[in-house]
């Protein structure tokens, strides 16, 4: 989730940033340029001053004219202090001062409309911007107005460079600032989303937790909005009622199971009393004491599964080959007695899995494959690894199940309608996948060819902690 908040934060405050700082930038550079510009208007306005009286008509300069040199004295000396061009243009655009001496005006360009625009009396105000990356130069027009009526042009030409290193330096300036205040804004964002996330993982991590079966886990304090606080506080007391809730549940089945076996046991044994007295042939009798055991069993294994969902994982490091291939020789003579073949394939691997949960799990499935595989047929046990799980795989040549049957098996008092005369409660494979459970295992089931059931109990190689 952060990683989807932090770069849209980064966005938005990138383009709050550039919303800034393009203005100012461009604000910078005219700013500059028009300093320039000024400046110029200044030193043009002195010449025009100084040119106003030089002639009586532009076409009759009087050599003599002190003011002529003057003018031109001051142009050459502009132009050598600021490498500026500057001179003084009748409206025949014959020079009466310039500098250097060989300048004149262009036959078009920026230059030539600056003077035409002087000559309808009007200054230079407004020039073209220009920008660090482009080499134009300044021109400058101001009119020499005499009597009213305009008598000649003063034309600067100035060249840009510094202005636009000037203007540069301006914008790496503002770039510096904008830099620093985009990292600054990329730590504040950093804090702000860990600050605000920072409950919802610690959320995320506790409701795993109890998904995977560790009711114990609670939210701890970590701080963030108070939304999330409350959030979080509601949380553990959601969790503290299911997980009472629950304990209840378990506490009934198992105080139910087992305070139900003393009067069974009672019934049981006065049904063998009331037996005595009739035919050893009698159907009713055989019928009653079939179904007492059924019940007997189905409490023993209620109670089992109480044990089991209450029951924490001793967790370790197994060897799941000499596990499994214990449990194989242990169920092999009841598979013999059956007359099923129980063949074992059991290499060395390790497994952090908890080795009595594991080996009662074992039980409940090979039992299964067992009960349910013809005489003459073969349950097949195989151990297998990859990189991070362990699996045993169970495959029986028994009926087996349809698609629709395996959408079920394991569930609670669940047995097919063509296994209700095998004895059973319908509780072994779901003690089995609550037992697999608490370890961090899984159980699941497939068909096996050409017939039969496939259970493949899987348990992790590493520990929670690696």
């Amino acid at each position: 989730m952060r990683t989807r908040l932090l770069p849209l934060l980064i966005v938005l405050l990138a383009a709050v940033l550039l919303a800034l700082g393009v203005p100012l930038a461009i604000s910078v550079a005219a700013a500059e340029q028009q300093r320039v510009v000024v400046d110029r208007i200044d030193d043009t306005a002195r010449f025009a001053a100084l040119a106003q009286f030089v002639t009586d008509a532009c076409g009759a300069v009087r050599v003599s004219d002190e003011r002529l040199e003057t003018l031109s004295t001051e142009l050459v000396s502009y132009n050598g202090v600021y490498g500026i061009r500057a001179g003084v243009f009748c409206h025949s655009e014959t020079p009466m001062a310039a500098a250097p001496v060989q300048w004149r005006l262009p036959a078009e360009g920026e230059m030539r409309g600056a003077f035409a625009e002087a000559l309808l009396s009007r200054r230079s105000h407004d020039p073209e911007q220009v920008w660090p990356w482009q080499r134009h130069r300044l021109v400058v027009a101001s009119p020499v107005i005499r009597d009213g009526d305009v008598v000649a042009v003063v034309v600067t030409d100035s060249p840009t460079g510094s202005m636009r290193s000037r203007i540069l330096h301006g914008w790496l300036v503002i770039a510096a600032g904008e830099s620093a205040a985009m990292l600054l804004a990329v730590g504040a964002a950093l804090r702000l989303t860990g600050w605000v996330l920072r409950p919802v993982r610690v959320l995320d991590a506790t409701t795993h937790d109890i998904a995977t079966g560790r009711l114990k886990s609670r939210v701890a304090a970590a701080g963030g909005p108070p939304e999330l606080q409350r959030l979080a506080r509601s949380f553990n007391e959601m969790a503290d009622n299911v997980e009472e809730v629950l304990e209840q549940q378990r506490a009934f089945v198992a105080d139910a199971s087992h305070q139900l076996r003393n009067p069974l046991a009672a019934l049981l044994l006065r049904i063998e009393l009331l037996a005595l007295e009739l035919p050893e042939d009698n159907e009713e009798i055989a019928s009653v004491r079939t179904e007492g055991k059924r019940l007997g069993t189905v409490l023993d294994d209620l109670l089992d599964l109480a044990l089991a969902e209450h029951a924490e994982a001793d967790l370790r490091i197994t060897d799941l080959g000499a596990l499994t291939a214990e449990r194989v020789a242990a169920w092999t003579p009841t598979a013999e007695a059956k007359g099923v073949r129980l063949v074992g394939d059991c290499p060395p691997t390790t497994a952090w899995a908890d080795p009595v949960t594991l080996s009662s799990a074992l039980d409940a499935v090979i039992d299964n494959a067992v009960k349910f595989t013809p005489e003459g047929e073969t349950v097949e046990v195989s151990v297998g690894f990859d990189g991070t799980t362990t699996t045993v795989v169970v495959a029986d040549r028994g009926p087996g199940l349809t698609d629709d049957e395996l959408s079920r098996v394991g569930d609670r008092f669940w047995r097919s309608a063509h296994h209700q005369n095998i004895k059973g409660s319908g509780l072994g494979l779901s003690i089995s996948r609550t037992l697999l459970a608490a370890g961090g295992g899984t159980i699941a089931y497939a068909h096996h060819a050409p017939h039969g059931l496939r259970v493949t109990v899987t348990v992790p190689r590493s520990g929670p902690t690696a």
